[in-house]
């Protein structure tokens, strides 16, 4: 059995076809332009297809009420031309198959809570940091849904006392996508974040601000593994950072292996790599035919 994915990013979309276990067979990957021209292409990579059900991770803020009028709508979201786009209802024109939509952090999380880091665990968070940053959420073996969707990339943080940044998020400034997502890096520092070098300062700083949400994701939800993706991650000298800071600024109150004896294996980049959320669409695809 095929199934479909679309990991649907603000910065680019990738569709593949794949299988239960999460084999990716072939797969296609461009830029997001406008919301037509982009759909023409998903559109395009599918046409031949013979998937039996698709999964879409995409990029938010979403609507997953389904008792909304708006559900499957992409909302407040600051990427020119899809502002209150329906991506879900035009999707549903062209496929009559059962389809999956959630953020693509959740996508994710699912990925990575089935072939990844976090096989066997019934919790777990996944964090990207590169362009934005947005979290997933897996607790008791779900994804987590509220009044919206988890936002953990717009926690706020308190402000390193050296740090005079005014932060990049356009609604809230210096939360911590304002403060520590790859352009908040890149304006603070007047260079790329993947030009500076290992040592340098901004490190550190990136480290004191990721390692602040990561307590409170901890001492709010108790994951059993937290998963650090995206483009800065890929910066490795930062997880001995934030590993460092998590454990000082719990300060012992945590009373658990996992931060006192194995933070290393606490705190850990994804098994899946880059392939997190492609893989993750397909766990939700998946999903839907449970």
């Amino acid at each position: 059995m095929l199934l479909g994915a679309i990991e649907a990013g603000g910065t680019k979309f990738v569709c593949a076809v794949g299988t239960k276990k999460g084999e990716i067979l072939e797969r296609i990957s461009f830029s997001t332009t406008t919301p037509e021209e982009t759909l023409k292409k998903v559109m395009g990579f599918f046409i031949d297809k013979e998937i039996k059900a698709l999964g879409i991770g995409c990029f938010g803020p979403i609507d997953l009420d389904k008792n909304s009028k708006t559900y499957g709508y992409i909302t407040s979201t600051p990427k020119p031309g899809w502002r209150n786009y329906n991506i879900l209802g035009e999707l549903k024109k062209y496929f009559d198959i059962p389809i999956n939509f959630d953020t693509d952090v959740n996508g994710a999380a699912l990925g990575e809570a089935k072939w990844g880091s976090g096989i066997g665990l019934d919790s777990l968070i996944y964090l990207t940091v590169g362009t934005g940053i947005g979290g997933g959420v897996y607790i008791h073996g779900n994804l987590v849904h509220g009044m919206t969707h988890p936002e953990t990339g717009h926690i706020f943080v308190g402000r390193a006392e050296e740090d005079k940044y005014k932060g990049k998020c356009p609604y809230h400034g210096d939360c911590l996508e304002g403060m520590a997502s790859g352009p908040a890096i890149e304006e603070r520092w007047g260079i790329n974040p993947y030009e500076l070098s290992k040592d340098h300062i901004a490190w550190d700083l990136e480290a004191h601000y990721l390692a602040q949400g990561l307590v409170n994701y901890i001492l709010i939800i108790s994951p059993k593994k937290i998963i650090l993706g995206g483009g800065v991650m890929k910066q490795k000298q930062l997880f001995p950072l934030i590993r460092k800071k998590v454990v000082e600024r719990l300060n012992g109150y945590v009373s658990h292996k996992n931060i006192l004896e194995n933070i290393d294996d606490y705190i850990v980049y994804p098994e899946l790599g880059d392939d997190a959320g492609i893989c993750g669409a397909l766990a939700l695809a998946d999903l839907v035919l449970c």
